[in-house]
Parts: structure tokens; C-alpha cells; sequence
């Protein structure tokens, strides 16, 4: 039975600090970290999307700060969860593109990699992860346990989590096998079936909703007056919507326009066939909304929200036109160019809210450029840990508080291994991309004025050889090399 919710986000947030007088809660701050995958800059209401329905997300943002120049660490999946974790950005991650390894899990990173719950530990806290993790198998160096997670229950593996419906997650080291009976992630139709068919590609347990029954138990275990509620505690929710198979609850795309859906799709273009793909694709989106309120009503209900710093983010930007998805009739990725797999802004600009009752002043909007690497100084100050292993990322408390001077990055390197390899960087407001990356054939490096074209519209590479040049540099001399992830053009 899926998880009903029973109150939403409160309307009223107190003031930020040094606006209020009231007392602050005791002891160091819990940290939440929720984490879409594959959702688009525009796919959410507080950033300009008019069809999707994201209550709670919305609510979250009129409670808090949103960020609206914030980047995922890569536009896939794998890599931009390895720069979220370890604070180094994708010119020098261990993981620069998804490489799956057998039976079952990611290439690891390696014993050595420093993670953000392993510092949070140092100071004490707690830490549990329910999601996709995508890092390495179990077992492996790259095991979320090995890594510094207390506690892990979800998919390990990215492949795995294809299909909403698998026969097995993991808690900790440990299968749990499920009674879904081979529901496929992949399927193909010669023609439209009798709707009943559909039913093949639906099972009994549906994996999100057993991960929010696994996140609230966690949360009744850290609540104040349970066993464990005198530690902080840093969970992390690498939730899988809206990340293809297509296989939302009914109930949610029944409740969107029959009129978006003139014909099914039948898997010609990857993933499971769909009745009503437009329905499909949105009632997804709304069933991440809806677990995003069900963690923030369980934070307020066990009174842990005047305590807890959340975050909610995506991976990486929309996905392509596959597996039934229309990111044109959604507007997916908010006006930007591009999509997953790119390093254009489609695929890197992703949402980013934050919340923290009486210290993030309710409403509050900036446009302060920061990345996923950002996120290991930032949770190490919240959490006073002091010693950082080398990270690319600033914290940006400073933004988050309204309180002090806010340092800035004079530049955001991506160095991404997909799709010929690919190079982008960041400086100020210029934007340079090089997409081809083979000794042979290097593809010509594009410029781009995001402060006045934000659609990287127009290349101006010809108009500024200074500002190329630069950016040819830091393509060379930023980074370093990884030999699992070649980039030919530039590895000496």
C-alpha cells in the first residue's frame, strides 16, 4: 500500500538569524540531503514549471532559499554523485561517467576518497542513506558502508534501478529479496495492447515508496526521546523519481489530462511501455513531490524541523527525448540548451532549495554561482568540522545565513567522459564548451555569455580569442588525469 500523506509543510517560517530573538535549538544540526535523478531545471512550480504539480517542493522553497545559477557535479549520474560526496569537482573525480562493472554495481571509488559522512562522523552525527547509490558494489571500496554510511537501504546498482519494481534492494551488506516477479525495465511493443497489459510492467513492491518506509523508521530511531536522539544525524535521500522506467503509481496519472496522451508509447526509444507517456512522466514528478513532503511532515512531526538543514537538488538536468519522455511540452529544462549527457546547461543547471527554520530567511532567492563540490565545505561548516581533505568546492553558508563574506569561484570546471568526451568551464559569466575530445578530430571550443544569453544561443568564440584562450587553459591545466576515464586530448 503506497505511503498516504497526512499534512503538508508548514505555511510560516520564523525569521533568519539575527532577524529574531527567539532561542536557538541545542546541539550541532541535522543534516538532510535530498536528491532527485534526472530532474530538470524547469520541471518543478518554484522554477517556472505550469503543467507538473510540486506542492511540497514549492512550499519548500517558500520556506527557504532558492538557487537559481547552482550546477550538479556531471550530467550523468554516477560522476555527479561522486563530486557531491567528495568535493572534488569532475576535472578531478575519481568517477567522470557512468561505468558499470559485473554482476551487479559501478566502478568504485577507491578506500582512500574521503566522503562527506565519513568527515560528518568526526563530529559525531549519525549517518544513513536511502536511495540509488551508483559508487560501487557491495563489497567493494566503494560500498556506501565502506564509505562512511551507518546505514544503506535501496538499489546499489544504476542499472538495477531501471525498473521500479526489482526483485531485490539491499540493506546494508544484506539482499532483501522482493515478490515482484521479473518486471522488466526495458520492453518493446509491436502495437498498442488492451490497457490491462500494462499491468506486466507493474509489480507489488514498489521500490520508492519501501525506501520512504525505510527513511521514516530511520527518523523515528534520531527523533528526541528515542535511543539514539541525542546524535545528529546527516541523512541522505538519493531518490530515483523521475529517472526512467516509466512505472508511477496509477492513481497519480489519472489525475492528469487525458487530452496530453493522443497515443501510448510502446518502448520504441528504450524503457517500459506506457498508456499515457505526458500523465506518466508528470505523475512521477509528483510522486518525488510527494515524498519530499512526507520526509519534511515526519522532520516536523518528531520534531526534528527547527533543527535540521535540508536540501533538496537533482543529478544532473532532464533526461533526452527517451523511454516516452516529451522534455519540449514540459519545458523540461527551463529555456537552457542541452540535456543529461551534456555539458550546455541543460544538462548541468539543476534546482536547488534550502531550508532551515529560523536561520534561511523564508523566500529568499540567489543567484550565487555554487556547485555540487560545494557541498562538502558547506554540510563540514554546518557540522564544524574543520579539517577538509583537497576539495574545488566554497561553502556557501554564508549565502545560506545572509551573514558574512561570501567567497566565490573564479571558475567551475566539467570534464565529463560520455559522448566524445566533453570539457566546459565556467568564469564569471562566460561559459566555454568543447565537446569532442579525440586527439584527431578535437571539436572547436564554443563561447557563451550566460549573463546575456543564458541559452547559450549564440557562440561569440571569434569575438573574444582572449577569453577562449583562457578557457583552453584551464581545459589543460585544471584538472587531472584519470586513466579510467581518458581524455585523450588533453592526458599527457
Amino acid at each position: 500500500m503506497r505511503l498516504v500523506l497526512v499534512a503538508l509543510l508548514a505555511s510560516a517560517c520564523a525569521a533568519p538569524a539575527g532577524l529574531q530573538t527567539a532561542a536557538e535549538p541545542s546541539g550541532p544540526p541535522n543534516i538532510v540531503y535530498i536528491l532527485a535523478d534526472d530532474l530538470g531545471y524547469g520541471e518543478v512550480g518554484a522554477y517556472g514549471q505550469d503543467k507538473i504539480r510540486t506542492p511540497h517542493i514549492d512550499r519548500l522553497a517558500a520556506g527557504g532559499m532558492r538557487f537559481t545559477q547552482h550546477y550538479s557535479g556531471a550530467p550523468v549520474c554516477a560522476p555527479s554523485r561522486c563530486v557531491l560526496l567528495t568535493g572534488r569537482d569532475l576535472a578531478h573525480a575519481e568517477i567522470r561517467g557512468n561505468k558499470e562493472v559485473q554482476p551487479e554495481g559501478q566502478h568504485p571509488i577507491s578506500a582512500g576518497l574521503v566522503t562527506i559522512p565519513e568527515l560528518l562522523k568526526t563530529a559525531g552525527y549519525h549517518t544513513a542513506a536511502m536511495g540509488k547509490w551508483g559508487l560501487g558494489p557491495v563489497g567493494s571500496s566503494g560500498d556506501p558502508n565502506a564509505q562512511g554510511f551507518d546505514l544503506f537501504f535501496g538499489y546499489n546498482c544504476q542499472r538495477q534501478a531501471h525498473t521500479y519494481y526489482p526483485d531485490h534492494l539491499w540493506r546494508n551488506g544484506v539482499m532483501v529479496p522482493l515478490p515482484n516477479d521479473d518486471i522488466p525495465g526495458h520492453a518493446k511493443l509491436a502495437e498498442a495492447p488492451a490497457a490491462e497489459a500494462y499491468g506486466a510492467y507493474y509489480g507489488d513492491a514498489y521500490a520508492p515508496d519501501l525506501m520512504m518506509t525505510e527513511c521514516e523508521a530511520y527518523l523515528r530511531s534520531v527523533a528526541p526521546g528515542a535511543k539514539a536522539g541525542d546524535q545528529p544525524f546527516f541523512l541522505y535521500l538519493p531518490f530515483v523519481e523521475p529517472h526512467l522506467a516509466m512505472q508511477p503509481p496509477a492513481e497519480l496519472v489519472a489525475t492528469y489530462p487525458a487530452e496530453w496522451d493522443e497515443a501510448p508509447y510502446l518502448g520504441t526509444r528504450g524503457y517500459t511501455p506506457h498508456p499515457r507517456p505526458r500523465a506518466g512522466y508528470a505523475a512521477m514528478i509528483t510522486d518525488l513531490d510527494q515524498h519530499v513532503g512526507d520526509v519534511v511532515r515526519l522532520l516536523e512531526e518528531l520534531g526534528l524541523a527547527e533543527n535540521t538543514l535540508v536540501i533538496f537538488s537533482s543529478d544532473n538536468g532532464p533526461t533526452h527525448d527517451v523511454g516516452g519522455v516529451d522534455t519540449t511540452f514540459f519545458d523540461s529544462a527551463g529555456g537552457l540548451r542541452g540535456r543529461k549527457g551534456s555539458v550546455y546547461e541543460g544538462g548541468l543547471r539543476v534546482p536547488m532549495i534550502a531550508s532551515w527554520p529560523g536561520r534561511i530567511e523564508p523566500g529568499s532567492t540567489t543567484d550565487h554561482v555554487s556547485a555540487f563540490q560545494d557541498v562538502l565545505p558547506t554540510l563540514c561548516e554546518v557540522a564544524s568540522v574543520t579539517e577538509l581533505p583537497p576539495t574545488e568546492g566554497i561553502s556557501y553558508l554564508p549565502t545560506l545565513l545572509q551573514t558574512g563574506d561570501q567567497a566565490s569561484h573564479g571558475y567551475l570546471a566539467w570534464e565529463f567522459f560520455g559522448y566524445g568526451g566533453q570539457k566546459a568551464v565556467r568564469m564569471g559569466d562566460w561559459k566555454a564548451v568543447r565537446r569532442e575530445t579525440r586527439r584527431d578530430s578535437p571539436g572547436a571550443i564554443e563561447l557563451y555569455d550566460l549573463g546575456s544569453d543564458p541559452a547559450e544561443s549564440l557562440d561569440v568564440a571569434a569575438d573574444h580569442p582572449e577569453v577562449v584562450a583562457e578557457a583552453e587553459r584551464l581545459f589543460r591545466e585544471a584538472r587531472l588525469t584519470n586513466p579510467t576515464f581518458p581524455q585523450p586530448l588533453y592526458d599527457v
